[in-house]
């Protein structure tokens, strides 16, 4: 025994073939819904056109959710006012447009001797850019480069 649900069918309680039968009058399909309900729930529906709306409705919340950017702005652990201020430029550009900024001091050869200089570099960074985006993960040293995420505050 079945429970049909069905748009021109009257919520009722029909054996299999039965429900078989008022499926194939209306050239649907017999959709078994809970199987584990007592007795269980079946529904009569056009199943190619249900896989077609679910699929609809996949690719409508895929495009609706947020892709996040990561942008990349390299420093050197002795870098000159002037280049600060350039990369600094480009970072604050890329936090107002809403992309991640991932900041790196990449160390060459014995540079690895300045880390200090170069975590100095990141947080002089990190306060220049407190008006438009905050510190996501702060300065780690991983192998030969220090990285450091900033991501754009929220706009309220």
């Amino acid at each position: 025994m079945l429970r049909v649900v069905g748009e021109n069918v009257e919520v009722n309680i029909y054996s299999l073939r039965d429900a078989l039968r008022i499926a194939e009058q209306q050239e649907l399909d017999l959709v078994e819904i809970s199987p584990k309900a007592t007795p269980p729930v079946c529904r009569i529906i056009d199943y190619k056109k249900f896989l077609y709306e679910q699929k609809k409705k996949q690719k409508e919340i895929k495009a609706k959710s947020a892709k996040v950017v990561v942008k990349e702005v390299r420093l050197g652990p002795n870098i000159d006012d002037h280049d600060f201020e350039f990369k600094l430029k480009h970072a604050e550009k890329f936090l107002t447009d809403g992309a991640k900024v991932k900041v790196e001091v990449f160390f060459r050869g014995r540079t690895i001797v300045y880390k200090d200089k170069g975590e100095i570099v990141m947080l002089r960074f990190a306060q220049e850019l407190e008006e438009v985006g905050k510190v996501e993960r702060m300065p780690k040293l991983e192998g030969k480069r220090m990285i450091m995420i900033i991501t754009p505050k929220t706009s309220k």
